[in-house]
């Protein structure tokens, strides 16, 4: 399998010399999200209103997807149903580790540890492989500033940077006006089935709650 949606974003997020990640909250719940989505269009998970349901357990192929439907089918408990929003909160950090360590074993970057004051352990992850984020760069660039029509998994990517505010991420050089408003056109649009694109919607809806609920926890 190609790299998932939720690798793309985290590769977008690091530094290309540094390895440290730009943005992480932000992107921890889109990198949580795109698993999310990546499992949907896989029709493994099935997501409607404020609930999560996982409707098949058959392996994908992929071991960040699959480890994380099995991850999601232990935490429902038996439950048919849960909140998207509890998932995506006990997800959004794990999920950043599971989709660096997917990008190392594909060799995309490795892994430097480090000791802040000679103490504290640094975890960097610079860049192995440079040409798998050109690849991804140049498609989001065709799409984004030159008018290409994106197939449904880019339509996808677009739509969880626009929706957890990554566009600096992805076009740190670009005109921000632009950008936004190609990138909410393309995530308004008809890029997939009905039901595909209303799941992505109850999980911006979501993720957008478990933030306010997150920063709330944090002020209080």
């Amino acid at each position: 399998m190609a790299i998932t949606l939720a690798e793309e974003i985290m590769l977008l997020s690091l530094d290309d010399e540094s390895g440290s990640a730009k943005q992480r909250q932000a992107a921890g719940w889109a990198v949580a999200g795109g698993i999310l989505l990546e499992l949907v269009l896989a029709e493994r998970v099935s997501v409607a209103g404020k609930h999560l349901e996982l409707v098949d357990t058959a392996p994908t192929g992929d071991a960040l997807l699959d480890g994380r439907t099995a991850l999601i089918e232990s935490w429902m408990a038996g439950r048919g149903k849960r909140r998207v929003t509890a998932w995506l909160t006990k997800d959004q950090s794990k999920a950043v580790t599971a989709a660096l360590e997917s990008l190392c074993r594909r060799g995309v970057v490795v892994e430097e540890q480090h000791k802040a004051l000679g103490v504290f352990p640094i975890r960097r992850y610079p860049e192995a492989d440079g040409a798998v984020e050109r690849e991804l760069r140049e498609r989001l660039r065709a799409v984004v500033l030159d008018g290409v029509e994106p197939d449904t998994r880019t339509a996808g990517l677009i739509a969880l940077i626009h929706s957890a505010k990554l566009h600096r991420l992805a076009f740190p050089d670009g005109d921000r006006k632009q950008v936004v408003s190609r990138m909410k056109e393309i995530a308004a649009g008809q890029w997939a089935a009905e039901s595909v694109r209303a799941a992505l919607r109850d999980m911006q809806a979501a993720m957008v709650a478990a933030t306010v609920i997150t920063f709330a926890a944090a002020g209080s």
